[in-house]
């Protein structure tokens, strides 16, 4: 890892220390919104800290079992705790240089879900009808709040259109493409 992006890291948990301790003055949870906003980017910063922190860990026990390769009772554990240690390193690298990656600010708003029967008549609307029923589900396991806004139902039990709108974190930037 390069010494800069070392740096972003390190200037990153003091900005999670500074948003601890602005979350825990009484003024900022007066006001909703700042509060809000604060807590979700202290949320968003202490993941990528964290990881960062197991990254510095398993460079510790790669530099630890590098040392141990000398010791001829040792040497058959340290190559593979230095084969999982070096794994590790390069997931937990790509995830940090992903979670540097600037934020969509459109990522986290509501989204509206059309679904319409195409050409086929019943058997489109059926159809419609088994893809609404996935899409609810899907946001209901990801924790989304959803809100049929307009429906037009089929005879046999499909959807000729559904409207619905979508709440939650991250809700756009998942079901955008």
């Amino acid at each position: 890892m390069t010494p800069s992006l070392r740096d972003q890291f390190d200037r990153l948990g003091l900005r999670l220390a500074e948003l601890d301790a602005t979350l825990a003055d009484p003024a900022v949870s007066a006001d909703i919104k700042r509060w809000r906003t604060l807590s979700r980017e202290q949320a968003e910063v202490s993941g990528i800290v964290e990881r960062y922190a197991r990254y510095r860990q398993r460079e510790a026990d790669l530099a630890e079992a590098t040392a141990m390769q000398d010791d001829a009772e040792m040497a058959e554990m340290a190559r593979e705790e230095i084969a999982a240690a070096t794994a590790d390193m390069e997931r937990l690298h790509g995830e940090l240089q992903a979670a540097l990656i600037p934020k969509d600010p459109d990522d986290e708003r509501a989204a509206f879900l059309e679904i319409r029967a195409g050409t086929g008549g019943d058997e489109s609307a059926l159809f419609a009808g088994d893809l609404a029923r996935m899409y609810l589900r899907y946001c209901e396991r990801q924790g989304w709040r959803t809100e049929v806004l307009s429906q037009s139902d089929s005879e046999l039990g499909g959807y000729k259109e559904l409207v619905l709108r979508v709440d939650g974190d991250g809700v756009y930037g998942q079901l955008r493409f």
